[in-house]
Parts: C-alpha cells; structure tokens; sequence
C-alpha cells in the first residue's frame, strides 16, 4: 500500500482537506501537522521511486514545479530558510517535503534541540513534529492553503505563466 498514491487518489475523488493546488507533474499539499508553519508536501503524480527513474523532460518539469512550490511557500509562510526533504524511505513514491524554517524553530518547552535552535528538522523528536496539537484544521488550514494559492499565484505572474 502506498500512503502518498492514496492521498492523491483522495485529491482526484474532491476527499483531500489539504490539497492545495494540482499542477502539471504534481499536487502541492498542506501538512497535515504544521510544528514547522507553512509545511508542504509536493507529491509526484507519477508512482516512481527514484528521480531517476522519471523521464527526464518530466524530471525537469517536477523539480521546477517543486521549485516554484517551495518560492511560493518562502513567500506565503515568512521563512528565513527553506529545507527540502525527498525520502522516500516511509513512503516510496516521489514526494518533496518543504519546510520553511525560522531562527530558534527547534526549540520546545525550553529545550533546545538543534545548536542555538538551528539544525535539520530530523534534529526535532517526531514525537513532538508529529503531535496532534499541531494538526491543522477548519479555518487555520482555510487560511493557509488561502495564502499559499495567492503565493502560487505571484510565483506564477513572475514567470509569465
């Protein structure tokens, strides 16, 4: 079973609360849990498991389209750093993990879990990342799935497209 293929057949089916957008290789997605606001997925709309693996017109066209995701959600969610995670260990099918990040944003409860707050995200317990006070839902994910299109949106006018 592949977790990412059966999130994008609830995008297709309108049963997705945190689908954001469909472009021409891919779906940008809202994280369901936000520790680091503004978290995104990018999923590929092709069942592959290594970049490699896709055609390389379409490989290109995926990572420029991740790209342009990633600039969009810099812009919509303030971050000072972006970090891009393409696994795959979890879940095998292509999917881009987008974290904007900010100053200090390791930090929970007064413990500091990177070095002066700064490190990967994997630095952070995924007991913490993963907890349900972080789930997004009603008009909070409204609003930025809200902010993310009119981002894309930018991205998009700034190209010419």
């Amino acid at each position: 079973m592949c977790l990412i293929y059966d999130r994008i057949a609830m995008i297709r089916e309108g049963k997705n609360p945190y689908f954001v957008r469909e472009t021409e290789t891919g779906y940008v997605v809202i994280g369901d849990k936000q520790y680091f606001p503004g978290y995104t997925l990018f999923l590929c709309k092709q069942h592959k498991t290594e970049l490699y693996r896709l055609d390389a017109d379409f490989r290109r066209k995926f990572l420029e389209e991740m790209t342009d995701t990633a600039q969009a959600v810099s812009m919509a969610f303030g971050a000072e750093k972006m970090n891009y995670e393409l696994l795959g260990n979890g879940d095998s099918h292509l999917h881009w993990h987008l974290y904007p990040r900010r100053r200090g944003d390791l930090t929970e409860n007064g413990i500091d879990y990177g070095v002066n707050g700064a490190g990967p995200v994997w630095w952070m317990p995924w007991k913490i990342m993963n907890n349900e006070k972080y789930r997004v839902s009603g008009s909070d994910l409204e609003n930025m799935k809200a902010k993310l299109n009119c981002a894309l949106d930018s991205v998009m006018r700034e190209k010419g497209k």
